[in-house]
């Protein structure tokens, strides 16, 4: 019989977790999943233990007498997962995710092995590898990446009352558009870079999980839309609710998201990132050119969903006038909650290649790549004006009186009401949040959640319809806004966003503790 091995999985903290944007609320929404399913793949003969870090104060679970670690790292916390991987001397260290990918040769000297993109093909290998002996440098997917056969989540390696929604889930890979300030390029390259479950174990999964709501962490989830069709079947009748992400034409095409609200989504991330055709052109989002923003909005709201909007900010033919126009706009059309960045060219994408060859990118400290700070230098704006247009963005968007502007776009009391309560209890309620979560009892707050989640009658129905969107027309994919059409309300075209990103459901989740 074969001597069990003991594997310890760690998440290393977010650099930001010292510094003064760290948000508990953000990274107690819902857990990472990430090193749960390399542990359930992980045969029954290995000891696992996972270790979460995101508040910079954890010691890894690392000890002299263990044979082997596995880390991963986005490129935000990159900093902090080479020095953990160096320090941990008597162990056999393995590093894989997003940075790593990106960047193996800077990876490399920290670890004794490295896996590059997706690790449910090649962690098993590695480990019929490591127990003959002659484990190699590298793992890299390729061919036959597919999620058929894969173990449920260790869910139980996760502490569910760290978090206000311990029912995340995942049940694709990738995305089907190529976007050049995305990772996703990079992190799937050589092979499929769109694929998902089978139905029934997404299904099955779903059955398994308590409770309510879910979270859907996938970035685009209608993205195979005979998969989502046969999904939201199945969901029908299970009593759930849901948020999720999905892109601008996907919202628009068929009747796949009326399917999704009857099987109970209330709440979309949806990337508009830009309202100017020019930047979506040079993104390589030519895919959601001729899109209308207003008529997304809209057919949102009438069923009754949600919006979380993800705005990008000094894409090249931004000026000044960008962070007004694009915070009217989303006022304007009831956005719930919004999501803003500064463009940062994430290593091994093609935006970071385009302004590397334009010798554009001003700065290598991964702890500045984290949408918040400006590395590279804009085409039209200066770094200082970016900087303070982004701030003041989130500081416009999130007034009082701009969430209840934004609430009054609707046009029923009740979903004026589900707007206001949602958007003021994401942003307005730091310190209450606080508290709750250091007395761990985020639980007690999930039910609140799924009450505002609740569906309301459509506006459609209601006596007074608000929601009037002030123009639909859709500009030009070849032309540049004029600066009347940039002064007017605004309606444009978009596309999908861009990960890692400043997004509540796409962060790793907050906590220090690791369970046998």
């Amino acid at each position: 019989m074969q001597r069990p091995l003991r594997v310890t999985f760690l998440l290393p903290a977010l650099t930001e977790a010292t510094g003064p944007f760290w948000r508990p609320i953000k990274y107690s929404l819902f857990p990472p999943l990430g090193l749960a399913t390399l542990a359930a793949i992980s045969r029954p003969t290995i000891r696992r233990r996972s270790s979460t870090s995101t508040s910079g104060r954890c010691r890894p679970t690392i000890r002299r007498t263990s044979p082997s670690s596995r880390s991963t790292s986005p490129t935000p916390i990159a900093p902090t997962g080479s020095p953990i991987a160096t320090r941990a001397r008597g162990v056999f260290v393995a590093l894989g995710g997003l940075h790593v990918t990106s960047l193996p040769a800077e990876a490399a000297p920290h670890a004794d092995a490295i896996f590059l993109g997706p690790g449910e093909q090649t962690f098993p290998q590695f480990l019929t590898d490591f127990r003959a002996g002659r484990s190699a440098r590298v793992y890299q997917s390729t061919s036959g990446r597919t999620l058929d056969r894969v173990p449920p989540i260790r869910r139980d390696l996760i502490a569910r009352r760290r978090y206000l929604v311990p029912n995340s889930i995942v049940v694709t890979r990738g995305c089907p558009q190529h976007c050049d300030f995305c990772y996703k390029d990079a992190f799937f390259t050589g092979g499929r870079t769109f694929y998902t479950q089978r139905v029934d174990d997404a299904l099955a999964e779903i059955d398994r999980l308590p409770g309510r709501h879910l979270y859907f962490l996938d970035d685009h989830l209608l993205g195979d839309p005979r998969f989502a069709a046969d999904l939201f079947s199945g969901m029908r009748g299970m009593n759930r609710l849901f948020q999720g992400a999905a892109t601008v034409d996907s919202v628009l095409r068929g009747d796949l998201i009326e399917r999704a609200a009857e099987a109970g989504l209330r709440s979309l991330f949806v990337g508009f990132e830009t309202l100017t055709p020019g930047n979506l052109a040079r993104s390589g989002k030519r895919q959601n050119l001729g899109r209308d923003y207003s008529a997304v909005a809209a057919r949102l709201h009438s069923l009754g969903i949600m919006i979380n909007g993800s705005f990008v900010f000094g894409m090249d033919d931004d000026d000044g006038d960008v962070f007004r126009r694009t915070v009217d706009w989303a006022i304007e059309q009831g956005i719930t909650t919004a999501t803003f960045h500064i463009q940062t060219p994430y290593p091994g994408t093609g935006l970071a290649a385009r302004l590397d060859a334009q010798q554009r990118i001003t700065t290598r400290d991964w702890d500045l790549y984290d949408t918040r700070h400006v590395v590279y230098q804009p085409a039209r704006l200066s770094p200082e004006a970016l900087k303070r247009g982004y701030d003041w963005a989130y500081r416009e968007f999130y007034r009082w009186s701009s969430i209840g502007r934004a609430a009054w776009a609707h046009g029923s009391r009740k979903h004026q009401a589900k707007h206001f309560f949602y958007a003021a209890g994401w942003k307005k309620f730091e310190r209450a949040w606080n508290v709750v979560i250091r007395a761990r009892q985020l639980g007690l707050m999930t039910p609140l959640l799924e009450a505002v989640l609740s569906k309301v009658p459509s506006w459609h129905n209601a006596p007074h319809d608000r929601h009037q969107p002030t123009t639909s027309a859709v500009l030009d994919p070849g032309s540049r806004p004029r600066a009347e059409d940039r002064a007017a309300p605004l309606r444009a075209i978009a596309g999908s966003a861009a990960r890692p990103r400043d997004q509540p459901h796409r962060d790793p989740g907050f906590g220090c503790e690791a369970i046998d």
